[in-house]
């Protein structure tokens, strides 16, 4: 069987070596020495000032709203994963969908306006696979309306924009550390915010509002990580560089091998460091994605829709989105992680091109 990801796995004496200090401690959560250690590396190596270590990616963004004061409507992309929209439904907000750009798979900038009213009070964009969105024109959109920008950036771990970690753009950016990314931490996420003072209301925010053991700064949530779940994470950045590397030589040969006037890949934009998160195809028809999918799928190797359904088609939401509904009826994203072998991808390839060219 080949699935559409595996979690990256460290030599397991790596990770080994940390458990006797937390058994010896007996310190396994509530901001232990190796979650303020992953933290300040997390930092180093993102060259970033301020991060914030959380229980995953759905709380980073949930803590986000939150700590922006958001209570109206956010606009949104409807071709994400689930967590974007139930996030901003969570907080008891209206999610206002935008549509995206059919090459990017972002949002698009240019349809953002005709959907600010007066209850608008925030953009909520996913870089979607990592790829950036327009960061450029949706700072001057939310500079002229006075609104506040959260990117949830779940995919982008290792993405640059203009030199610089995407993670350092908007009020709020939110990253997923989930055991499926490229970089994980088994379950994690973070947040990052150039503002101090939000960077503080969301630390009060991820351990119940503490402000010592007798004091509350407002309300919060558990959002905190454990001792284990952070060893992991400091192991696993050791091999960045190689997970990237990687990666990248998968990513460029599908890109070569299934090169097809019945196909089309994403664009990534200009001046981006781009991080090989995921390997989307869109295809001409939806019947062809479906032939496609179930060939592979005859033979144990199993891709997945990223992203199906559009979120505007979600039962608890009301949007039209006509580019991302088309997009998620064709759209099919192909197995990709560090240790898939040449063989199995060959395979794939082959499976894929029989298919497409029938």
């Amino acid at each position: 069987m080949i699935p559409v990801t595996k979690p990256f796995s460290p030599p397991i004496e790596e990770y080994q070596e940390f458990l006797k200090g937390i058994w010896d401690r007996n310190w396994y959560t509530n901001n232990g020495p190796l979650v303020l250690q992953l933290e300040k590396e997390l930092k180093e190596y993102l060259e970033l000032p301020h991060l914030l270590y959380l229980t995953n990616g759905t709380v980073a963004l949930q803590i986000a709203i939150k700590a922006l004061g958001i209570t109206k409507e956010i606009i949104t992309t409807p071709f994400s994963y689930v967590a974007t929209t139930s996030s901003i439904v969570w907080e008891g907000c209206t999610p206002v969908f935008v549509d995206i750009d059919p090459d990017t798979l972002n949002i698009d900038p240019a349809k953002i306006e005709d959907s600010i009213t007066s209850e608008t009070e925030a953009i909520l964009a996913t870089h979607c696979f990592g790829n950036p969105c327009d960061i450029d024109a949706i700072g001057i959109i939310a500079k002229k309306y006075n609104l506040k920008v959260i990117y949830d950036a779940a995919h982008c771990f290792g993405t640059k924009y203009k030199g610089k970690s995407v993670f350092s753009y908007g009020d709020v950016s939110t990253v997923s550390f989930h055991a499926t990314k490229l970089y994980h931490t088994i379950e994690g996420g973070a947040v990052f915010a150039s503002d101090p003072e939000v960077l503080k209301r969301m630390s009060y925010m991820r351990n119940f509002g503490h402000d010592g053991p007798e004091r509350f700064e407002g309300v919060g949530i558990n959002g905190k990580n454990s001792e284990f779940h952070a060893a992991m994470g400091i192991v696993n950045l050791r091999y960045m560089d190689e997970i990237l590397k990687k990666r990248k030589e998968l990513h460029d040969y599908y890109s070569q091998k299934l090169m097809n006037d019945k196909v089309k890949f994403q664009r990534i934009k200009k001046n981006v460091v781009f991080n090989y998160s995921y390997f989307p195809m869109i295809f001409a028809s939806h019947e062809l994605m479906a032939q496609v999918k179930d060939e592979l799928e005859r033979r144990y190797i199993y891709p997945r829709r990223y992203f199906y359904p559009s979120l505007n088609n979600l039962d608890y939401v009301t949007g039209s989105a006509p580019q991302s509904e088309n997009i998620t009826s064709r759209i099919l994203c192909l197995p990709l992680f560090y240790d898939l072998s040449k063989e199995d991808q060959d395979l794939i390839v082959q499976i894929i091109s029989n298919s497409i060219n029938e």
